[in-house]
């Protein structure tokens, strides 16, 4: 494994952590029931949603057979992308690499302890956003990112 694919994995532990944690504190410690709001600083608000489906409430069937299979689609995600982050040579690809990881994981422990994944991140005030995410969803979002603007830049690793 190289020293980025080891940092891949570190960002992925680290991602797990940190939604984990942010999905606890929503659930324990806010004191909001879910589909409620509590405004924060324009234009962030926590709105606690379960979501049964996938990206953008996508395939909402409430179905096991779907909850499971979505859980095992991520695990599934989560191992080819480890094995593909093993031997990453850059920092962005690694970065974006364990952030897509770590987010899938974070998800999928979500839908095994809750049946669904917590969502509360709501920025809907700004009026053209109007889905609720959570930090896993906004680090797989940072990732593809980040492998993205690697395949834009300019010099290519010699063959």
């Amino acid at each position: 494994m190289t020293r980025y694919g080891r940092w891949a994995f570190v960002i992925a532990i680290l991602i797990v952590v940190l939604d984990q944690a942010a999905k606890f504190w929503i659930v324990n410690q806010v004191g909001l029931q879910p589909g409620a709001s509590l405004p924060l600083v324009w234009p962030l608000s926590v709105t606690w949603v379960m979501n049964p489906g996938v990206s953008y409430g996508l395939l909402q069937t409430g179905s096991p057979v779907v909850r499971w299979g979505l859980t095992l689609f991520a695990f599934a995600v989560a191992a080819a992308i480890g094995w593909w982050a093993r031997r990453s040579d850059r920092v962005l690809p690694a970065v974006g690499l364990g952030l897509i990881m770590g987010g899938a994981l974070g998800n999928a422990v979500d839908r095994i302890r809750f049946g669904a994944v917590v969502d509360f991140l709501d920025v809907q005030r700004l009026g053209f956003f109007p889905w609720i995410f959570n930090v896993a969803d906004s680090a797989i979002t940072f990732g593809v990112i980040c492998i993205l603007l690697d395949g834009l830049r300019r010099e290519r690793p010699a063959q």
